[in-house]
Order: C-alpha cells, then sequence, then structure tokens
C-alpha cells in the first residue's frame, strides 16, 4: 500500500545539484502551535555539501523548524522553499523524493523485521528508474548504521538505541539529497554518536545536505559546518561553530554560564559548563 502511493505519487525526480546549491530554506518563518508562538521571523539556507546543525535549550523551537522546513508543520506567515520551489507546490511523492525525515521517535505498531523497516525507505522511488538500486541502498544504509547483524530481528525487539540506528538507516535507504534529522544521537552510546555525525558528514562530502537537531554542543562544533543557535523562537545566531560559540551569547540563550576552549589537538571549540567545586562548604 505504501508503495503504490509512492509509486502514483513520484512525479518529478530531482536531479544532481552542485556542492553550494540551496536545497532548503525558510524565509520570515512564523509558527504557531497550539496558540503559541514557537517561531517567529526565521531565516535559514541549506545547501548541498554542508551539515547544519540546530542548537538551542529546550523550547527553543529546534523541532519545529526542522519539521516546518519538512513541511510536516504549516507556517503562520513566511515561506518554505524546497528544492528550488515553494514547499506546496511538491506533491507528498516528489516530497519523499527530496527530503527524508527522522523523526525523534521510532515507534512501529506491526512486528516488522529490521530490514523491512529500512526497505520502508524505498518505497518512494516505486515506478522510478531508482527503483533498481532498492537492494544495494538497503544494504548500504544497514552497513553505515552498524544494524545489518541483526536484519532479521522484530523491530520491537531491539533497545532504544538500536531502533534508533535502524530508523537513522531507513532515512539513509531513501537515498533523498536533503536529511533532515532531530536528534538523532538522544538514545545512542559515545561510539554511536560518534558513528552518527560522521555518517552526516560523509552524506554531505556525498553532496547532500544536512540538517539535525543536537543537544551537544561538542558533537556540532566538531562536525557542524554551520550552526544555527536557537532562542525562544528566533535565531540567535548563525555561522561556524567557530565563530558562533562566544561564552557570553551561549551562557545566555542556556541560562547557564559556559567557558569555551579549543580541543588541544583540533582546535575545535569545547562547551563546557561553569560550575561550583565539589566542596560546597568552602
Amino acid at each position: 500500500m505504501m508503495r503504490s502511493f509512492f509509486g502514483r505519487r513520484a512525479g518529478r525526480v530531482p536531479s544532481p545539484v552542485p556542492p553550494g546549491t540551496v536545497l532548503a530554506e525558510v524565509r520570515g518563518l512564523r509558527v504557531r502551535l497550539g496558540g503559541r508562538v514557537v517561531l517567529d521571523g526565521v531565516d535559514l539556507r541549506v545547501a548541498a555539501g554542508e551539515v547544519v546543525a540546530l542548537v538551542g535549550p529546550n523550547g527553543a523551537g529546534k523541532s519545529t523548524l526542522l519539521a516546518a522546513l519538512a513541511r510536516d508543520l504549516p507556517a503562520e506567515s513566511g515561506e518554505v522553499v524546497l528544492d528550488g520551489l515553494p514547499a506546496a507546490a511538491w506533491s507528498a511523492g516528489e516530497l519523499a523524493l527530496r527530503r527524508a525525515v527522522l523523526p525523534q521517535a521510532a515507534e512501529l505498531s506491526f512486528p516488522f523485521a529490521v530490514e523491512e523497516v529500512v526497505r520502508m525507505g524505498r518505497a518512494p522511488w516505486a515506478g522510478t528508474a531508482a527503483r533498481d538500486e532498492d537492494d544495494a541502498a538497503v544494504r548500504a544504509a544497514m552497513a553505515a548504521t552498524e544494524v545489518a547483524g541483526f536484519a532479521a530481528r522484530p523491530f520491537a525487539a531491539l533497545s532504544g538505541g538500536e531502533r534508533a540506528r535502524v530508523a537513522l538507516a531507513r532515512v539513509l535507504a531513501q537515498r533523498t539529497p536533503l536529511l533532515l534529522l532531530d536528534e538523532p544521537t538522544a538514545a545512542l552510546d559515545l561510539r554511536h554518536q560518534e558513528l552518527v555525525l560522521r555518517v552526516c558528514r560523509e552524506r554531505a562530502a556525498a553532496g547532500d545536505a544536512v540538517v539535525v537537531v543536537l543537544h551537544d554542543l561538542g558533537l556540532a562544533g566538531a562536525y557542524a559546518d554551520r550552526v544555527a543557535v536557537l532562542h525562544e523562537g528566533r535565531i540567535a545566531a548563525e555561522g561556524p561553530p567557530i565563530r558562533v560559540y562566544e561564552p557570553e551569547l551561549l551562557s545566555r540563550v542556556y541560562s547557564q554560564p559556559v567557558d569555551v576552549i579549543d580541543h588541544p589537538l583540533t582546535g575545535e571549540p569545547l562547551v563546557i559548563p561553569r560550575r561550583v567545586g565539589r566542596d560546597f562548604a568552602s
């Protein structure tokens, strides 16, 4: 059923674009949820070949911005542009060929095996010439996320971290030029957090655009080309991490004093909360 849905609506297939081509953009975006303005006057551009991290405290609007970019949330005002056209100009099937979305929660109601879940990412390509790539795309995605070893296991029997990696494999198998990932590292251990961000960099090096919501400022600083710091529904700062990570800005946005230092080996900016000593009596 899912395959036939996308197959009937595939329509215009995206063409390869050179690095630097803007694949997604929001202009003057305003989003209201439950009577509250969650985003107000947001502008952001995402280009082929880069990783853009959305960071900021809880409730700042990161996931809302990602959902608006995906056209999963309507905008009260402003514009969302995908692949050169207003997002509303694309059908559901055409959108699914242009952007793949990883939500925060990975839940399924039916007892699908891991490989079946990953293969769902290929549904939008039914009825196109790219359907011949299905098997290769699924294998490559499972290898990249290290889930091939339990391909036959039921998705529901996996740990939270394993489910998160399978969900990412589904997104990778979709092979769209724009990846929108909402907290892909939240349930993962240290090794797999690094693996996920390396995959993001690899996709950008291959020409994709990646937008990723992260809470870990260290990961964002190490792997993102640009960071957008959201605060109270607006972008407080945007640019390369080495320029954006200012102690005064981050301390204000997070309501937590921080220090920013350079990594002694790589020079990447490290954000460290400023703490009192363990001897609270002193």
